[in-house]
């Protein structure tokens, strides 16, 4: 049988990078496209790293046209986009949704997003109304198999300082077994672990893994 191409978009970020190294160690899939804004340098020739303007369509679609598998746990924060609105919808809501078009568009076979538990498009919570509206989005399109990642607080460490989840760290992680399950923290390993075998086992049809599924091996 042969193998797939897999394409990582957000491969910079906390789940990206534990999935990268993942696929880096992988025989079950060929060749790895990682896709950036900026260059980046990998020792692995199976590794493809194609440095693009999100915002250019023809430029993305080109950049997935040969992936069978795409992988997406891009996201920002309010702070690096300095609280504009506009700005963070361009990262945290076109590029999944452009990145789920043109993995359809291109025949793509499985498709993994990285969402957010209470993810709702309805919901009063600007992050999560976002989150909520590119499920909505993702689960419309026609790809045979769609998995959604929902992930409360992530642990793991970051390349960037960020006060806040340093002390929900704090705060959660020994009162983690009064929290209900799905708001429980996880490491970005087990997530990324989770998206892993979810694109080996390439179930058709859409499912969506909160922190008990992520939490468990297949």
């Amino acid at each position: 049988m042969k193998k797939k191409n897999v394409a990582i978009i957000g491969a910079t970020g906390l789940i990206g990078n534990q999935l990268l190294s993942l696929l880096l160690k992988d025989t079950h899939f060929a060749d790895i496209s990682v896709i950036t804004r900026r260059p980046l340098m990998f020792d692995d020739e199976r590794v493809k790293n194609i440095v693009i303007d999100f915002s250019d369509d023809l430029s993305f679609k080109n950049a997935l046209s040969a992936c069978d598998v795409v992988f997406c746990s891009v996201g920002t924060t309010q702070k690096q986009v300095n609280g504009d609105k506009v700005a963070y919808r361009k990262i945290d809501v076109d590029i999944p949704e452009k990145a789920a078009q043109y993995c359809e568009e291109n025949g793509g076979t499985t498709f993994l997003l990285v969402s957010s538990v209470g993810a709702d498009s309805k919901s009063g919570n600007f992050y999560l109304a976002l989150k909520g509206e590119v499920e909505d989005y993702v689960v419309k399109r026609n790809i045979p198999s769609i998995s959604i990642f929902r992930p409360s607080l992530l642990l793991g460490n970051r390349k960037e300082f960020r006060i806040g989840e340093i002390i929900s760290t704090l705060f959660m992680k020994p009162l983690a077994f009064l929290v209900p399950s799905i708001y429980k923290p996880i490491e970005a390993a087990k997530v990324a672990k989770s998206m892993y075998q979810a694109a080996i086992s390439n179930r058709p049809g859409v499912h969506i893994y909160h922190y008990a599924e992520m939490n468990t091996a297949f």
